[in-house]
């Protein structure tokens, strides 16, 4: 049985998901500005890579939102 995550286990996988944004966004704008073909896949591949780990990580985020508790413990 999955257990609830700590605020800081959720915040580290909000700071994972807005770090592989980032590595993507990167990754497409360095992929439209070269020409040379095989560096373009190697960007893609990498694009494909960094969109698996945000969902990922979503999925993992929405998992702990069905485990917490909907009342604020006190």
């Amino acid at each position: 049985m999955l257990q609830p995550m700590s605020g800081k286990e959720l915040e580290y996988i909000a700071d994972s998901i807005s770090n592989e944004d980032l590595l993507l966004k990167q990754n497409a704008i360095t992929a439209s500005s070269t020409s040379n073909q095989q560096l373009k896949q190697l960007y893609s591949q990498a694009i494909s890579q960094h969109q698996q780990h945000i969902q990922t990580l979503n999925n993992l985020f929405a998992q702990h939102q069905q485990l917490a508790p909907s009342q604020p413990q006190g």
